[in-house]
């Protein structure tokens, strides 16, 4: 293994799970599962397939695949230069009895694809329930910062304040629009898509053939479809149905939209770990950090947000990857070319690894972030005197004072304050500048107003938040409903990384 490439998705950043959806095994054996369920689907429609036959066959497929098999096809695939021919010549070697029947009238995309687009689904699902995790974690950390002012930034300047856990909630908010659940999922609900049984170029010519009534080819299919539906689709309503039309392959273009709705959640990680990092700069948040940890080999001090970095790395990875599915879609010739398997066996299976090995960082970091709210509070009284500014103008109004007037000497102070702070490294003095100017003190003290200004309250940071803390419990009651309504497959995939 020192000796050859390995994939870092595999390496370093995939999980346990994603990878062995993606792995040969569990390929070939979803590619034997198609074999047996359309010697059922046959057998149960009449055609010369026996039930001992079909028998046979599902011993062996339900055992799953050996390494000597696996071996076996490798040898074969050599001699045969074709994977699905090597497989089918494998398995009818180790069940004599059904080899005959084992693929009647299938040309090799009524395997693949299927099974292709089975793997779609459960990875979706796998990818699905790791986005439900983060945006609980993600929620969580609102809810326990659902209170603490920060500074609110817009082109990355000092803006209107929110709350940490505001933020916070914003993230969980973008991550749960963008999951792929609602956009794929519901959709392949509805019945579809998996290619079905078509033959070489989607006319079902093959099938037709083997029946006297060639419309019984759609009801041959309809069987195989309910055969491969899991078995948690007990509700009729959720059942596999197909495109309408095909060529060769299921349409490519269904890459596209798979692609680019996992960049669309990647696009989302991305923006979340990079305002960590922008907050990590600022000393506000600090993503988990080990006891142990090195954060550089020649500077000691480092804390770097690694784990955040790692996060922009492989989504950048996904999201230009659905290039590829797109030029595929653009590039099949009439009913299909051979061009798209060679960019599918990579875009396709990494983007899902790549992804899956962010959520779960983003679910690691989520859980673990660490807010320094003395800096924070820090940073934001820094610019609040600025942000106050409209305030104390509103309140010094009310209190007498001329609006037009007062405006252009809190321009003044506020221009001569910004410059001290730039130019001369000092501390922003603008509230002390306007505390001293007679226009803003009270007649009892010598200035112009009826009364003083209560400034130790316009300094109250909670003033300006807005509604932030009820718009993130809002949130927040949303976040508890995908907790309940997923307990149960939160609690499968804790259990199972538990045992890797």
């Amino acid at each position: 293994m020192h000796d050859t490439y390995t994939s870092p998705l595999a390496a370093r950043n995939a999980s346990e799970a994603m990878l062995r959806l993606w792995s040969p095994r569990h390929k070939f054996n979803t590619w034997r599962r198609i074999w047996l369920a359309v010697a059922e689907a046959q057998h149960e429609t009449g055609l010369p397939v026996r039930k001992e036959q079909v028998e046979a066959l599902r011993r062996v497929v339900e055992r799953g695949i050996t390494d000597a098999e696996l071996a076996r096809a490798s040898e074969l695939e050599r001699e045969l230069r074709h994977d699905v021919m090597a497989h089918v010549h494998c398995l009818a070697e180790s069940c004599p009895e059904a080899g005959p029947i084992i693929h009647l009238g299938c040309t090799s995309q009524d395997v693949v694809c299927n099974a292709d687009l089975l793997t779609i689904h459960e990875a979706l699902h796998l990818l699905n329930i790791k986005v439900v995790r983060a945006v609980i974690s993600l929620g969580d950390f609102a809810e326990a910062h659902a209170s603490l002012p920060t500074l609110g930034f817009t082109h990355y300047q000092a803006a209107q304040p929110v709350t940490v856990g505001r933020r916070a909630a914003m993230w969980a908010s973008d991550l749960d629009s963008a999951n792929m659940e609602k956009r794929l999922l519901g959709r392949w609900y509805g019945g579809a898509p998996l290619r079905g049984l078509r033959g070489a170029t989607g006319t079902q010519a093959s099938f037709a053939k083997l029946y006297d009534n060639p419309h019984l080819a759609n009801h041959l299919e309809k069987i195989f479809l309910d055969k491969l539906s899991p078995p948690s689709w007990e509700d009729p309503g959720h059942s596999w149905g197909t495109f309408g039309i095909v060529g060769q392959t299921y349409p490519r273009i269904e890459d596209a939209r798979i692609l680019s709705n996992l960049a669309l959640t990647a696009a989302v990680l991305h923006k979340i770990a990079t305002d960590i990092r922008l907050l990590s700069n600022r000393k506000e948040i600090d993503e988990p950090f080990g006891s142990k940890q090195i954060g550089s080999s020649a500077m000691p001090y480092k804390r770097n947000p690694m784990k955040c970095e790692r996060i922009c790395g492989l989504t950048r990875f996904v999201m230009n990857l659905v290039g590829n599915a797109y030029d595929t879609a653009a590039t099949q010739w009439l009913e299909r070319t051979l061009d798209d398997s060679s960019n599918r066996r990579l875009s396709l299976p990494e983007a899902f690894l790549a992804l899956d090995g962010a959520l779960d960082l983003m679910h690691e970091v989520a859980s673990g972030l660490v807010v320094h709210e003395a800096m924070v509070r820090k940073n934001l009284m820094a610019e609040l005197p600025f942000l106050a500014t409209e305030n104390i103008l509103m309140e010094a109004v009310k209190a007498g004072g001329d609006r037009q007037e007062l405006h252009e000497v809190i321009r003044v102070h506020a221009q001569a304050s910004g410059m001290r702070v730039k130019q001369e490294g000092l501390d922003n003095d603008l509230l002390e500048r306007l505390q001293e100017d007679p226009h803003f003190k009270g007649k009892a003290s010598g200035g112009r107003l009826d009364r003083d200004l209560d400034w130790e309250g316009l300094m109250d940071p909670m003033r300006y938040v807005g509604r932030s803390v009820h718009q993130t419990h809002d949130c927040l009651q949303y976040i508890e409903y995908l907790r309940s309504y997923h307990k149960d497959e939160l609690a499968s995939l804790d259990s199972a990384e538990s045992r890797v």
